[in-house]
């Protein structure tokens, strides 16, 4: 080998030898640097990653279990739910739970109910809508297109946040479904639209609390919204409501329905069912109810007709805000219900609790699904009412609160004052014993438990006893002042002073008993379809007895005279006679009866605006006769008309009463003591305005288009519409045939006369703007119909008859009113 290859080798290894070194030189300097160094911190998780159930929920949480787990942390609200919920049913119901003063609606008020579903989708929770109003059998071909037109909507969709630690349960963030706008959850449309609501501003929105029970979650938040048109305090531009959303799980399985019929009144819910043999798609409605079972033990006792105790019992607790006095009565008015539940076949159907006290139970709260309340309310509302909420799916009655407000007592004192005090020592005066005051709450309670049971207002029901029968004490003492407590005949105003001993209000009665039986009584191994005949023959074992008639509650208008509000008895004049002559003996008496030491005239004042009041509600009562229809709910099997006309002789003497009554003025109604210690002016137009109501009630297009169409259909058998328009102008120009000199009163009435004919003259269509069978509503076509030219008749007959007049009038302001009249009625007919 060669010198210089040697040499070359040579400096190679000492190159290598000298690298490799060095290599490991800084190799070790690194690894002694590394043992002093902190590691690099995990590389953060993706943005909507799931994380781990600890890092989610920390030890910070404050935690409220129930339905769902509800945990509270650094001001967000996280629902834990269950898997086995997911795919559940469960309903929404939102409620407005306070509101600002003047407003449209009191707190309390329902704003929406929806059937909500939990459903997971890859690392989401959808929240979707479900509805129940079209259905159809699963085993039916027509099931598929059902489902298709029936695609459920997504309300929110949350991210997945974490899985509970044992797998079984998945969190999510919740907090932006109560404060963001989600509409469904938030104030209603309509109240948007009268507030004039733009937006929610969220800097001013917020949660209050989310607290979870075993069956529901209850969620209070506040909504801030810009509102052009505030009811209290515009100037901020604003309006603030307090939110309730009660989240409650429905039962898996649905309790057996009971299908509706009209000849009972009930509240129900319904669906569009297209699975039906018929031939077309076919609306089933059944009853809101409670779930009354016979338990299993019982079944053979229940046969023989033994009383038995439900499986689970309708339970009421009151609420530990009312005053003490008044619990027992309350208690008292609920468990009157109990003798109707005996005829459905129970016993201790229903009963009243105390809640348990803070110390028993301090976790115990009203808002609490698994428990109905009476509420208290410290409000000035003049009110109580009675709602509940039910599954859609069967009717099932899941709860129900009853909201008591303070001031109903006011309202009740008023109604008992005037409509007994002629007769009743007891409500001769402005403050009633504890006893007495006691009573009427009970009857009230008794009254508000029974919509929560599911019966609607029963109007027709006082139309049952003869007028003369409530002047007796045996009759009344039996059988009381209505045959259900469901209608509003609130105290006995027909009865006079001689008539001693006579009972003074309503009781539960046979008519509530027959409506409970209806609805409750299980009828044993019957699907729901094939309990139909059998509840058809309880109907008809009663057909035609007013005692088991149900008549609805009338809006926009009465149509069926014999279904009114307020009245007693089956003669509107007669009742309404006895009525004032009772309202004449109090007049005379308001000021001593109101009367005491040191105290102003306020309660004189609105005593005798009850009088007022109560005296318009009698000229409603029987002015409603003129074109009136009566409506008795009746099926194929049963003989006679559905609707009739008010007799042709009835709807005559109405007008002749209104003529008599109120249009010849009431001066019993002027006292001028009265007058004197309340008020510096206002009697001349409060006069007016009660004419003007009635006068308009009788004018309106309605009533006089089914006058039309009775003479269309019953010719010379019917009041017709000229003859009416007739009659009222004799009434009302009486002076004008004898030239007497004109009052002020009259005149006003005169000139609201001509006023009412011109507004007919321009008048628009009338068309129905709600389904609602509680809305009765006749179309009329004003320009096609008679109605304009007998009011074009009508106008030219007083024109003749006030310019004859004029010249020989017995007073200046007589003879100017009627020039006045004259010209009025040119303006009109050639408004050019």
């Amino acid at each position: 080998m060669s010198k210089k290859i040697l040499t070359l080798l040579f400096s190679l290894a000492v190159i290598i030898g000298f690298s490799t070194d060095s290599y490991s030189q800084r190799k070790n300097k690194k690894n002694k640097k590394s043992k002093t160094e902190t590691p690099k911190p995990p590389a953060k998780p993706k943005k909507g990653a799931i994380e781990p159930y600890a890092k989610v929920i920390t030890k910070d949480a404050k935690t409220d279990d129930g339905l769902f787990k509800v945990h509270f942390i650094d001001d967000k609200y996280l629902f834990e739910i269950p898997d086995s919920l997911l795919e559940r049913e469960m309903l929404m119901v939102t409620r407005i739970a306070k509101n600002t003063s003047n407003n449209r609606s009191f707190g309390g008020q329902k704003a929406n109910t929806q059937v909500l579903r939990w459903q997971k989708k890859d690392k989401k929770i959808l929240l979707r809508v479900v509805s129940h109003n079209v259905v159809a059998n699963d085993s039916l071909p027509v099931s598929e297109a059902v489902a298709n037109s029936n695609f459920e909507p997504v309300l929110y969709m949350f991210p997945i946040k974490a899985f509970g630690e044992d797998k079984t349960s998945t969190v999510i963030d919740a907090t932006e479904l109560f404060s963001t706008d989600v509409k469904a959850l938030g104030l209603p449309s309509y109240v948007r639209k009268s507030y004039k609501v733009t937006r929610l501003d969220t800097k001013k929105s917020f949660i209050d609390s989310i607290k979870s029970y075993p069956l529901n979650i209850e969620t209070r938040h506040v909504k801030t919204y810009a509102a052009s048109a505030a009811p209290s305090n515009s100037s901020t531009g604003t309006v603030s409501v307090e939110m309730s959303n009660s989240m409650i799980l429905l039962p898996k399985e649905p309790m057996k329905r009971r299908y509706f019929d009209e000849r009972v009144g009930w509240f129900t819910s319904s669906q569009t069912d297209y699975g039906d043999e018929a031939q077309k798609s076919k609306k089933v409605t059944y009853l809101d109810r409670w779930r009354l079972e016979v338990k299993d033990e019982d079944i053979e006792k229940f046969k023989r007709g033994e009383l038995v105790e439900p499986k689970k019992q309708i339970v009421y607790y009151i609420d530990r805000a009312t005053p003490k006095k008044w619990r027992k009565v309350i208690k008292d008015g609920i468990e009157d219900w109990q003798v109707a539940f005996e005829a459905a076949g129970f016993k201790n159907a229903i009963i009243a609790k105390d809640p348990p006290t803070k110390e028993e139970d301090p976790d115990w709260s009203p808002e609490d699904i698994r428990y109905s309340v009476v509420r208290y309310l410290a409000s000035p509302i003049p009110n109580a009412n009675g709602p509940h909420v039910s599954d859609p799916r069967s009717g099932e009655i899941l709860e129900s609160d009853i909201n008591w407000y303070h001031n109903v007592m006011s309202l009740l004192q008023g109604w008992f004052f005037v409509q007994t005090a002629a007769i009743n020592p007891d409500a001769q005066g402005a403050e009633f014993k504890d006893e007495v005051m006691g009573r009427l709450i009970r009857f009230v309670s008794s009254h508000e438990v029974g919509h929560t049971l599911g019966l609607p207002h029963n109007m027709a029901s006082s139309n049952a006893y003869p007028v003369d029968s409530l002047r007796s004490a045996t009759f009344t003492k039996k059988h009381s002042t209505a045959p259900s407590i469901m209608d509003y005949a609130r105290f006995n105003y027909v009865a006079q002073p001689e008539d001693k001993g006579v009972a003074l209000m309503p009781n539960i009665g046979v008519y509530d008993k027959y409506a409970i039986n209806w609805a409750y009584r299980p009828i044993l191994d019957k699907t729901a379809k094939e309990e139909k005949p059998i509840l058809d023959s309880w109907i008809l074992k009663h057909a035609g007895d007013k005692l088991y008639r149900f008549g609805h509650q009338q809006a926009g208008g009465v149509v069926d005279p014999s279904s009114q509000t307020e009245d007693l008895g089956d003669d509107a004049i007669k009742a309404s006679e006895y009525g004032i002559a009772n309202l004449k003996r109090i007049v005379p008496n308001l000021i001593k009866w109101t009367a005491e030491d040191g105290k102003n005239y306020d309660d004189l004042k609105a005593m005798y605006g009850h009088v007022i009041s109560q005296y318009n509600r009698y000229m409603g009562h029987v002015s409603s006769n003129l074109g009136g229809v009566y409506e008795h709910y009746k099926t194929y099997d049963q003989e006679g008309l559905v609707y009739t006309h008010v007799d042709k002789a009835h709807q005559k003497n109405c007008l002749k009463f209104i003529n008599k009554q109120l249009f010849e003025t009431p001066t019993w109604l002027i006292d001028k003591e009265i007058i004197g210690r309340t008020e510096y002016s206002g009697i001349t137009e409060r006069i007016r305005a009660i004419q003007v109501r009635s006068l308009n009630n009788i004018l309106s297009l309605g009533r006089m288009q089914r006058m039309v169409e009775n003479e269309t259909l019953n010719g010379s058998k019917a009041y017709t519409l000229v003859s009416m328009m007739s009659d009222l102008r004799s009434g009302i120009w009486s002076e004008l045939r004898y030239n007497k000199k004109i009052s002020t009163y009259r005149r006003n009435l005169q000139r609201a006369h001509i006023e009412r004919l011109a507004s007919l003259m321009i008048a628009k269509d009338v068309r129905p703007k709600s389904s609602s069978r509680y809305v009765k509503t006749t179309s009329v076509t004003v320009k096609q119909s008679d109605i304009i030219p007998v009011v074009r008749g009508e106008l030219n007959r007083i024109k003749r008859d006030a310019q004859r007049a004029s010249t020989a009038a017995p007073n200046t302001i007589t003879r100017y009113h009627l020039q006045d009249i004259v010209k009025r009625i040119d303006g009109i007919l050639d408004p050019k």
